[in-house]
């Protein structure tokens, strides 16, 4: 089978692996000339050009899954509703035919409960940042697409997994971590997402959307407090500067996400059911 991905970054190249281990042709739209050599290196077919531009996409006729993974280059220079939701519009529009499933990767960001409360598929969504809104305006293009009845949202929590600890050198290098300790994380090992995304790829009456996330929220302190421990590191400090630009909006949510309809619609086992298992197995004593 055939399948393309929109934005073969940290989780759309997971899925191409995986892809490409069953043997299916994988194909990606990349910006990047010098990317295009790498994805070809890897035997993934490149399709060089710009989402926020018109696209070429007849190599990708015959295509029967959609990944659509697209982050913000931040050195592009454009604006992350250009890339979010103009970028997904030219998506749809110049689809092939063929395409039975389109996966898109949203965030829990569209979230902005504030008391730690559980929030599952069907809470309110009024997002407090930029790129949460984006992404929910492009949920809500995607919804209003021919396509919606052959499409699912993924929305994700923090991703996390090899090459992806953040603030792990502050962490090890005793620096002060510039967040409140007492909010939740919300997370998902990138093993356990391709996992989902993987599953959600097979479903024959798929939900209009679901969270993926462990379901094992921690407190930041915690999940600091550990990533020290198995680092062998200092117990780390945290500040809250209130003018500080990661502060102010970390501060501001608070929320406890569900992946209870994720286990029933998915039925996938976690690999890393929790942060715990999670750091253990990609932490070693510095």
């Amino acid at each position: 089978m055939k399948k393309l991905i929109f934005g073969c970054g940290y989780l759309g190249s997971r899925v191409a692996d995986a892809w490409l281990a069953k043997g299916e042709q994988v194909l990606a739209v990349t910006r990047s000339s010098a990317r295009a050599k790498e994805l070809a290196g890897r035997g993934i077919q490149p399709i060089v050009g710009d989402i926020t531009k018109s696209l070429d996409l007849s190599d990708a006729n015959g295509v029967n899954t959609v990944l659509f993974a697209v982050g913000l280059d931040r050195s592009s220079g454009k604006k992350i509703r250009d890339v979010y939701v103009d970028g997904l519009r030219n998506a749809l529009d110049r689809l092939p035919d063929s395409v039975t499933r389109f996966i898109y990767i949203s965030s829990t960001g569209v979230y902005a409960q504030t008391d730690g409360e559980w929030v599952d598929e069907d809470s309110p969504c009024k997002p407090q940042r930029e790129g949460g809104r984006a992404c929910l305006a492009a949920e809500e293009l995607l919804r209003s697409h021919a396509i919606r009845g052959r499409s699912i949202i993924l929305r994700l929590a923090g991703i996390y997994g090899s090459g992806r600890l953040p603030k792990l050198q502050d962490v090890i290098a005793g620096k002060p971590i510039d967040s409140p300790a007492n909010g939740y994380l919300n997370l998902i090992h990138a093993d356990d997402a391709v996992s989902a995304v993987l599953s959600a790829e097979q479903l024959t009456d798929p939900p209009e959307r679901l969270l993926v996330s462990d379901g094992r929220p921690v407190l930041r302190g915690e999940f600091y407090d550990e990533l020290a421990r198995l680092s062998q590191a200092r117990v780390p400090r945290f500040v809250t500067s209130q003018d500080s630009p990661t502060t102010r909006p970390r501060a501001s949510t608070d929320k406890r996400i569900s992946n209870k309809r994720m286990r029933e619609r998915l039925g996938i086992t976690l690999k890393y059911p929790s942060y715990r298992e999670g750091l253990s197995a990609l932490v070693t004593p510095s």
